[in-house]
């Protein structure tokens, strides 16, 4: 990549107030990922599983799913949805099964072992979240949820 001189960069527009706080939000949103990953992965390791995998295998505890839609519901490449897909059905947390929608497309489904994994991080995780959702308003964490919510509607329309 051949870099102009900075003379020759463009100069950004004046950023709102409005902008300058969502990138705020950002940074911070980088900075809690970064956080509820570590957790994430401590927490899952209680059912022998990684926060990877448990991010996967929760996109089926309702019901069974494509990797495609996995992947949309959770935010993440099909590609990488399908190779831990792959795993949890070679460890038996999952399994494919067909799909009458699609003839190639199976369905991820999880398996009595992949719901007795996710109890077990459940066991850990339910007072976890109860004891650090004491450390703030719950008025607060809703209006967070729904802020949240709303810039993912935004960022997804486009």
């Amino acid at each position: 990549m051949t870099v102009p001189p900075r003379e020759e960069w463009p100069k950004p527009t004046k950023q709102s107030e409005g902008g300058a706080v969502l990138t705020d939000v950002v940074l911070a949103t980088f900075r809690l990922n970064a956080r509820l990953m570590e957790a994430a992965q401590d927490l899952a390791a209680h059912g022998g599983l990684t926060a990877a995998w448990w991010q996967v295998l929760g996109g089926v505890l309702d019901e069974p799913r494509s990797v495609a839609d996995v992947g949309r519901i959770m935010g993440v490449s099909r590609q990488g949805v399908q190779r831990i897909a792959d795993l949890l059905v070679e460890r038996g947390l999952a399994e494919y099964r067909p799909n009458p929608a699609h003839r190639r497309a199976k369905l991820l489904a999880c398996t009595e072992a992949g719901y007795w994994a996710i109890r077990q991080i459940a066991v850990a995780q339910h007072p976890w979240t109860s004891q650090l959702a004491k450390t703030v308003e719950l008025d607060d964490l809703r209006t967070t949820l729904a802020t949240m919510q709303a810039i993912i509607a935004k960022l997804e329309e486009a």
